[in-house]
């Protein structure tokens, strides 16, 4: 892979990570634009599993308090608010695990270029968040229900062109939980299960590396860490305010100029 598209694929994962804008569909939309095509399978999910990694990383290190006090609270081996927060984060990794497990061939067919599909999925992300940012802010924290419920709307985000982090915090500020603890679990939930996929991906022997690769792995990865970084930290921000419609309309935008190329190419 060229060292710029390994960059500018890894900016791409990083701001689109944690911006509601879906980070599948940009990069779909990035590999097209770049001719990525001439990539051999493998050697494009070994790429897509250390950017992947890299905004996990990222995650961690903007919420490193919340997580060291969780597993403080853990260690406690009492049912608290810790405990309590662990278990509704892999209570909403369900929905999304058996779709990962019984489906993973059919979802793979879509990320073969669709840009028909990742337009109009862009459209849908828009409606989500022009409703999320018309919620009111409350002071509700997320409930064993409203995990699950966001678990399915993660699952559905799993399509290229739905946006994860629009889907599970526009999910959780409608069912009337506070904007900033929503963000939160939206971004520790999927931490977890970024690193259950790169551990079967890794298990599954379909990875192959060639060190002739090594510094455009590197490159991007650096540049999705950094951006990832970023990218989280301001997303937070943003959610507070509600300014989520900006971004809906960005996804309109893009959705609609992906739905107009794929018919001037198809």
């Amino acid at each position: 892979m060229d060292i710029i598209d390994s960059i500018i694929l890894g900016i791409i994962q990083g701001l689109t990570e944690f911006l509601p804008v879906s980070s599948s569909g940009h990069l779909e939309l990035g590999k097209v634009i770049l001719n990525d095509d001439n990539l051999v399978p493998k050697e494009s999910l070994l790429f897509t599993v250390v950017l992947h990694f890299a905004t996990a990383l990222s995650t961690m290190v903007v919420f490193r308090k919340d997580i060291l006090l969780i597993l403080k609270g853990i260690l406690k081996f009492e049912w608290n608010e810790d405990l309590q927060f662990v278990s509704k984060i892999a209570l909403s990794m369900i929905p999304a695990v058996i779709v990962g497990l019984f489906f993973e061939e059919q979802l793979e067919q879509l990320f073969e270029g669709n840009i028909k599909l990742v337009g109009f999925m862009l459209m849908v992300t828009a409606v989500l968040l022009f409703l999320a940012d018309k919620a009111k802010d409350t002071n509700k924290k997320v409930s064993f229900a409203n995990a699950f419920v966001i678990g399915i709307s993660q699952a559905i985000a799993m399509l290229p062109g739905i946006s994860r982090s629009g889907a599970t915090i526009s999910t959780s500020v409608l069912l009337g939980n506070d904007k900033t603890k929503a963000a939160r679990f939206s971004f520790l939930m999927v931490v977890p299960l970024i690193f259950g996929k790169i551990a079967k991906d890794v298990l599954s022997g379909d990875i192959t590396y060639d060190s002739a690769n090594f510094t455009s792995l590197s490159l991007g990865f650096i540049a999705a860490f950094i951006t990832g970084l970023f990218a989280c930290t301001w997303m937070i921000a943003l959610v507070k305010k509600s300014k989520l419609s900006y971004f809906a309309l960005y996804c309109i935008v893009i959705g609609i100029i992906a739905v107009i190329y794929s018919y001037k190419v198809g």
